[in-house]
């Protein structure tokens, strides 16, 4: 099964604001105590964002991708984002293509799951996983990626595209390969509680 993990190349997508709060506390803008009761900091965080999509393996990232909000993710789109997934693998994981050792674990979202899609995946022999719907806590990216990556840009804010774009990959790649060796693992034990709980949701 170790093996099998690091092997296991998974992704998944995440919006990234221009302004994130630490908290809810820090959510409220200050004032004077005689001021005007503040908006909400949560209100004005939700107009600029960038999807960020993300591919990564045990032994760390392989391609991250970004997108404006007015852009959007349809199979076709999803597809040219595997195609460049499979060149970084081709030149950070040598030989994996060659093996036909591609392990994919995604989500069921309709650019996932569409029969274009499908069909490009099977051209390459990419092995994709089955991913019960609605199980983010069976989603590396879910339960163990993006968390700490929105805690970590709590409190900033960002001008443009290319600053959010940098922070995020900046974060990244301060990150040791036994960081994500220790997200991909940890699907080990999820799986094996999942089946204990008969299909139930992990908490952790």
């Amino acid at each position: 099964m170790r093996c099998f993990l690091d092997h296991l190349i998974t992704g998944d997508e995440t919006w990234v604001h221009y302004s994130t709060p630490y908290n809810k506390r820090d959510s409220m803008t200050w004032k004077h105590p005689e001021s005007p009761v503040p908006k909400k900091f949560k209100q004005t965080i939700s107009s600029k964002k960038v999807m960020a999509t993300v591919f990564w393996d045990a032994q760390g990232i392989l391609l991250i991708e970004f997108l404006s909000k007015n852009e959007t993710i349809n199979a076709d789109r999803y597809i040219e984002t595997l195609k460049k997934l499979k060149e970084k693998i081709r030149f950070k994981r040598r030989g994996q293509l060659r093996s036909g050792n591609v392990k994919l674990l995604h989500d069921n979202a309709t650019p996932h799951s569409a029969g274009k899609t499908k069909a490009w995946l099977e051209k390459y022999k990419w092995e994709v996983l089955e991913h019960p719907p609605y199980s983010p806590d069976l989603a590396p990216s879910d339960f163990f990626l993006f968390g700490p990556l929105k805690k970590h840009l709590g409190g900033t804010h960002f001008q443009n595209k290319e600053e959010v774009m940098n922070a995020v990959t900046e974060y990244f790649d301060g990150k040791c390969a036994a960081y994500f060796r220790d997200g991909i693992f940890k699907l080990l034990h999820r799986w094996e509680k999942c089946i204990n709980l008969n299909g139930d949701y992990v908490e952790k």
